[in-house]
């Protein structure tokens, strides 16, 4: 039996993913997929408002053939639709929430209940989730086997994470500020916080450290933009899982390992510049050939794809925008 047989890689994936999931999902299946014991994809099918749901009537039949070209290149991939079925939502909100109903988006129309439903269907007691953006430098071959040995020996240890960024050659994070752990010989650093970008988690420890999480709502701002974009008014499962973290006296640990390690990066934005440069991208993090303007951000950074497009569009899109367009439309047909 391999080491890692009692893993589980679980990635989310949904239509509006298609853009980059047709470059980014095999890239992690291949980082991964040999030292896990299942590969779970999770599917998610129900369409938010705002920008979650960007080309989704495109993408809905996109990811779909996405999916099924990985795997046709790995038949063992199991690939499971988010279940909204009032019994299932039930057992899901009861097993994390003591709840009998879990919101199925966030306040920003970001996945909640999904997060929770991938946790659920997976068949180990070990589950490194990944977004379905997210992509991987270094050797991933032993960095999950540090991982389940580290949880396991340090009490108050939740969650683990790759390396944010590349390494960089002083050893410091540039992008995100967190305490140094001492205690490894490698790059690795305690965070207070939780991300749902990342995780690699015991479930079984989860329950016994932390019990059931608190469903919460978002701020006043947040609730505002919620009722504006026609979403549900609860906070990020990640601001909800670092509270019960803080709570807890829990800490994240985010770690480069040995050797060459495992180190993850995040694309910040989207536009049609990123598209185009993904698949080159990719290719420079699976060779290494990284920028030293890239390490230690944890984010895709302008020394390996030009942002400028993005952030504009970015800037033009905010929801107190696109609500004084609406309300202009309204009162302009008065």
């Amino acid at each position: 039996m391999k080491h890692s047989d009692d893993v589980t890689l679980q990635i989310n994936l949904s239509p509006s993913d298609w853009r980059y999931a047709q470059f980014i999902l095999p890239h992690q299946i291949m980082k991964w997929k040999g030292h896990v014991g299942e590969v779970l994809l999770i599917l998610d099918l129900h369409r938010s408002s705002g920008k979650f749901s960007e080309n989704w009537e495109l993408g809905f039949s996109k990811i779909y053939d996405i999916i099924k070209s990985v795997e046709a290149l790995h038949p063992s991939i199991n690939l499971v639709e988010v279940d909204y079925s009032e019994s299932t939502v039930l057992k899901v909100g009861k097993h994390f929430f003591n709840k009998s109903w879990i919101p199925p988006k966030d306040f920003r129309g970001g996945p909640f209940y999904s997060y929770f439903f991938g946790l659920f269907s997976a068949q180990n007691r070990y589950i490194l989730h990944l977004d379905s953006d997210m992509m991987f430098g270094g050797n991933c071959d032993q960095w999950l086997l540090q991982a389940i040995e580290l949880l396991k020996s340090n009490p108050e240890l939740l969650t683990c994470s790759p390396l944010p960024g590349p390494p960089s050659l002083d050893g410091q994070l540039k992008s995100q500020n967190a305490r140094r752990y001492s205690k490894l010989p490698f790059q690795s650093f305690q965070f207070d916080s939780f991300s749902t970008r990342i995780f690699f988690i015991d479930i079984l420890k989860l329950r016994s450290k932390i019990g059931y999480l608190n469903l919460q709502y978002t701020s006043f701002r947040g609730i505002v933009k919620a009722i504006v974009e026609g979403n549900y008014p609860f906070a990020l499962p990640e601001a909800i899982i670092t509270d019960a973290l803080q709570k807890n006296k829990c800490f994240r640990l985010d770690f480069l390992g040995e050797g060459t390690g495992a180190w993850s990066l995040h694309p910040p934005y989207r536009s049609e510049n990123f598209y185009r440069e993904l698949p080159a991208i990719i290719d420079r993090i699976d060779r290494n050939d990284i920028p030293e303007q890239q390490s230690g951000d944890h984010d895709v950074n302008s020394s390996l794809v030009d942002w400028s497009d993005a952030k504009a569009r970015l800037r033009s899109n905010r929801w107190w925008n696109r609500l004084g367009s609406r309300l202009y439309s309204r009162f302009s047909s008065l």
